[in-house]
């Protein structure tokens, strides 16, 4: 299994696909990750499972 694997999710605040780099090896992960077009601050939530992980991305304030 490769330690990083780049997901594609869709800004909350501008609505364009970015990539971010997510640990496989940790099981459950939340960072705050700035957007590579808008700058807005984005609330990551990952949970690694069997298929892969799964990325729930917020806006940073709600």
């Amino acid at each position: 299994m490769n330690p990083l694997e780049n997901v594609r999710i869709e800004c909350p605040y501008c609505g364009k696909i970015i990539e971010v780099a997510v640990d496989c090896l940790e099981e459950r992960q939340e960072y705050v990750e700035d957007c590579r077009v808008c700058c807005h601050p984005i609330s990551l939530r990952i949970v690694n499972g069997e298929d892969g992980p799964l990325v729930e991305a917020r806006r940073h304030d709600e």
